[in-house]
Parts: structure tokens; C-alpha cells; sequence
């Protein structure tokens, strides 16, 4: 292979073993300590799941670096590339789509059920419930393709007439750049207005998948990312706000610790009851709604348990550990200040270069590309990290509107404290997002990321699929983000700094 690229192949090889073992890494520390030593499957599921969707996002910058190998051919296809890019995208969100919508369907089905149960029971049930969601899916598939699964692309048709090749190239200036005698006009230039044409062909079987899995991704990044590239950052600052100013007395300690303790009650006998409604198979809509509603419920508790801690902490080393809270919450304030300094620039660059036609720059895009003069990989490390942000925007978007709207349910991401099905819901999550993720920066940057196989995907066949394109022509979901980015600013403006007011008496809905 002509260009050939070892040193590629070896930072790609590298990155991979890393990614997998910092997806272990991830899964040992943040488990809850019930599933330890056990849920096995489900563990080599997120762990799967982490790794395709991180090595996903870093497969842009990849591609970007790959076509570095032709940056001296005259056309991309007069050499050979490095990496199999365009092989490899489509291996990847086929995996990504496999076990977003089987495997991990599979898992939660078999972690949630009854555990008293056997085995056999278990693993039959889920695979039942998965089995049937694959038939209704291939059928949706299988139907869509048959009937819309084509690529329309607009192309003008030129023609010239030929003429003899001259002996000499003398005449030939910026002001008569052609044969033809009239100056600065080429046959081809002057097609009529009639030369637009439709050029129709269908997509590949791949593609339209990875394709209608963008649509279900991009919905739920726009919704999900649009409220989270704000509440992200602003959470954090607004937690400094609303951070405990001095420790609170021994009295005060009894009296809120003696609160919690009745409102833990209350929870306890709530479940219970939610537990005997299960096992008498009472599990219509009015206890499912009270199953979300414990579960938020829980959740606050945990965070006011962990406030009035940090309000009195005990022990012999209890001034350290105040120092460190304190500490703690400046480091929320930095972050959050950063985080907000990227959020602006993300919404900024998407109206300035997305949203305006013509753009008025390339922003981030000219970012890049100078990081890249400064250090080979600067641009390229900027770049994933860009990338990276949308998806923990997504991560926070879920959990704020989990929590103030009922029909979301819940799944929190604890260190030491996280279930396997909160875990596998979110690992199914980012995995759907992420190529939504990809495909949005692959737009957003697509003067970065020119000329590379994901905008090949992404911005060429994705952006001309037949009943789909329309969403991307005006822009439905750059909008959308926009919208949602500016609402939550001013919620969190109007609401954000207010603590928020305990709960009283909890009671399941009649």
C-alpha cells in the first residue's frame, strides 16, 4: 500500500485497547455493590456498549487523519487510504444499531424481571419481548426500504461540443480561461436553467439503517442535547450558587437528619406497596406511574441526605472534609464557567455557520485547522473533545427532564451506586445519540471534515434519502437544539438559582 500509514494503524490499535479498559474501568466504579459478582452479561454488554460508542466518536477524527494520506493526490481516489473508513462506519453503526435495539432490550428485559423467577424463565421472557420487537422492526425496516429506500440527488447536466486541441496554451489567461473565443465563458457555463435534474439510485441496505437510526438519534439528541448543552454547564455554576455557606449547628443536624428519617419511612412503605401490587400482577398504567414517581422521590432523598452531610460533617477529620467541599464546589464553578464558554461557542457556531445561508464563517471549523498548524493532532484532539461534550449534554438533558417531567423515567448515573439497568439504559442512550453526535459534527465541521467517508455517509447519501432529506434541508433539527438551548438558559435564569423547597407528606395516586 503506497501510503500506507503505520504510524495510524498504531495510535488506532492503541486508542482501542484503551477505550476498552477505560470502559472497565468505568464499570467497576460506578456499579452498584448489589450487582457485584454477578449480572455478568449485562456487564459485557455495557462495557460493548461504551466502547462502540466511544471508539464511534473518535472514528471522525480517525477519518479526518486518514485522508491525510491523500493530501498530495490530485483526486481522493488516486491513492490508497490508510484505514477502510467507509467499511468501517458502516461495521460500526451496524453493531451500534444491533445492540441498541436488540442486545440491550435483551439484557434489561432479563436484569428486570422477576427475580423469583428461574434462569430459564428469565432468558425466555426476554427473548420473547425481544424477538417480537425485531419482527415489528424488520417489517418497518423491510416496508420503508422497499417503498422510499432511494437517494435523489439534484445534479446539473453539462455538455460542450469538442473542439481541436490547441498547439499552444499562450492565449489561455483569467480572462479567457476556455477554448470558446467569448471570454470568461466555458460551453458548460452557460447550461440553461432546464439542465437541473434528479439523479435517483437506491441505497444500500446499510446505509438506509444506519440512516433511519440517525432519525431516532437526532430526535432524541435534539431534545435531550438541545437542553442539556445548557443546563450542563449552568448546573454547575448555579450549584455554587446554591452551596452550603457555613455548617449548620448540632440541632439543626437533628432536626433536618429526624425529617429525612420520616420522609425515608414514608418511601419504604411505598414501595412495599408497590412490591405487593406486583406480585398480584397489578401492573397497569396507575403503578407504573407510581413506580417513576418513588424513583424521583428516592433520588431527591439521596441528594438532601448528601447536602445536609456536607453541612455537618462528623468525624475527627471533619474540618478537612468541609475544606473539601468547599474546594469541590470552586471546582463545580470552573467547570461549569468552562462548560458554559463551550456551550455558547456550540450554539454560536451552529447559527453562524448552520442556520445563516450563506455562512458568515467557518468558526470552529478555522478553530481546528489552525490547532492543527500548531500541533499535528491539537486540531484533531480539540475536535473529539467538541464531539465528546454533545454526548455528556445529552446525559444531563436526560436526567433534568427526568426529574421534572413524569413520563421520563429515571436512570441516574452514581459513582459506587449504579444499577445495571440504569447503566444499560444510558450505555443505549449514548449509543443512539452518537450517531446522531457524528452526524452533527460531521455537518457542523463539514469544512474540517471535508472529503472524508463520514460526510460521504452522512452529508451526501443521509442528506438526499428520499422522505428524510426534507428534515435536513431546512434544518429541523438545528433549530430544535438552538430553541431548546434558549429555553432552558432562561429557566435556569428565572428558576435556577432558587433552592429547591422540600417535598411534603408522599403518597402513591389513587
Amino acid at each position: 500500500m503506497g501510503d500506507f500509514n503505520l504510524a495510524l494503524v498504531i495510535v488506532a490499535v492503541v486508542v482501542s485497547v484503551l477505550v476498552l479498559l477505560v470502559s472497565v474501568y468505568l464499570l467497576v466504579n460506578y456499579q452498584h455493590p448489589d450487582d457485584a459478582n454477578q449480572a455478568y452479561f449485562p456487564k459485557l454488554v455495557v462495557v460493548l456498549g461504551l466502547t462502540v460508542a466511544v471508539l464511534s466518536i473518535l472514528m471522525l477524527p480517525a477519518d479526518v487523519a486518514n485522508r491525510q494520506a491523500c493530501r498530495k493526490a490530485v483526486y481522493s481516489g488516486a491513492c490508497n487510504l490508510t484505514l477502510p473508513m467507509r467499511t468501517l462506519w458502516l461495521v460500526v453503526y451496524i453493531v451500534d444499531a444491533v445492540l441498541v435495539f436488540l442486545v440491550i432490550p435483551f439484557a434489561m428485559f432479563y436484569y428486570e424481571g422477576d427475580q423469583d423467577k428461574s434462569v430459564g424463565k428469565r432468558l425466555r421472557t426476554a427473548l420473547i419481548w425481544v424477538v417480537a420487537s425485531a419482527v415489528v422492526c424488520g417489517l418497518i425496516l423491510g416496508i420503508l426500504y422497499g417503498l422510499v429506500g432511494k437517494v435523489d440527488f439534484t445534479v446539473r447536466h453539462l455538455s460542450s461540443s469538442v473542439e481541436t486541441f490547441p498547439n499552444s496554451f499562450s492565449g489561455f489567461s483569467s480572462g479567457q480561461p476556455c477554448i470558446n473565443s467569448l471570454p470568461r465563458q466555458c460551453a458548460a457555463s452557460t447550461a440553461p436553467a432546464n439542465s437541473l435534474t434528479t439523479w435517483t439510485m437506491r441505497a444500500t441496505f446499510p446505509e438506509y439503517v444506519v440512516a433511519l437510526t440517525t432519525i431516532v438519534g437526532s430526535v432524541l439528541f435534539t431534545i435531550f442535547g438541545g437542553v442539556g448543552i445548557a443546563c450542563l454547564p449552568l448546573g454547575l455554576i448555579f450549584s455554587f450558587v446554591r452551596r452550603p455557606k457555613a455548617v449548620i449547628t448540632r440541632s439543626q443536624y437533628i432536626k433536618e437528619a429526624t425529617e429525612l428519617g420520616k420522609k425515608a419511612r414514608e418511601l419504604k412503605k411505598a414501595a412495599e406497596a408497590l412490591h405487593q401490587e406486583e406480585r398480584s400482577g397489578n401492573k397497569g398504567r396507575k403503578w407504573r406511574k407510581n413506580v417513576k414517581a418513588v424513583e424521583k422521590e428516592l433520588l431527591l432523598l439521596e441528594d438532601d441526605m448528601k447536602a445536609l452531610e456536607e453541612m455537618y460533617p462528623q468525624g475527627e477529620q471533619a474540618e478537612a472534609t468541609w475544606a473539601f467541599t468547599v474546594l469541590g464546589y470552586i471546582g463545580k464553578l470552573i467547570f461549569g464557567v468552562v462548560g458554559l464558554i463551550i456551550s455558547i461557542a456550540w450554539v454560536a457556531h451552529i447559527i453562524i455557520y448552520l442556520l445563516i445561508d450563506p455562512p458568515l464563517s467557518s468558526f470552529l471549523n478555522e478553530v481546528f485547522i489552525k490547532l492543527d498548524g500548531v500541533w499535528g493532532l491539537l486540531g484533531t484532539a480539540a475536535f473529539a473533545f467538541f464531539c465528546f461534550y454533545l454526548l455528556i449534554a445529552v446525559i444531563a438533558g436526560e436526567m433534568m427532564l427526568g426529574l421534572k417531567l413524569v413520563f421520563i423515567t429515571i436512570h441516574p448515573m452514581k459513582w459506587g451506586g449504579t444499577l445495571m439497568n440504569s447503566f444499560l439504559f444510558n450505555v443505549g442512550l449514548i449509543l443512539l445519540c452518537s450517531i446522531s453526535v457524528i452526524q452533527f459534527c460531521a455537518t457542523a465541521f463539514a469544512y474540517y471534515a471535508q472529503a472524508t467517508a463520514a460526510q460521504e455517509i452522512f452529508g451526501h447519501t443521509l442528506q438526499s434519502l428520499r422522505g428524510i432529506k426534507y428534515l435536513y434541508k431546512y434544518n429541523v433539527f438545528q433549530y430544535g437544539f438552538v430553541a431548546l438551548a434558549i429555553l432552558t438558559l432562561f429557566y435556569y435564569a428565572i428558576f435556577g438559582w432558587r433552592k429547591r423547597k422540600p417535598t411534603g407528606r408522599f403518597q402513591l395516586s389513587n
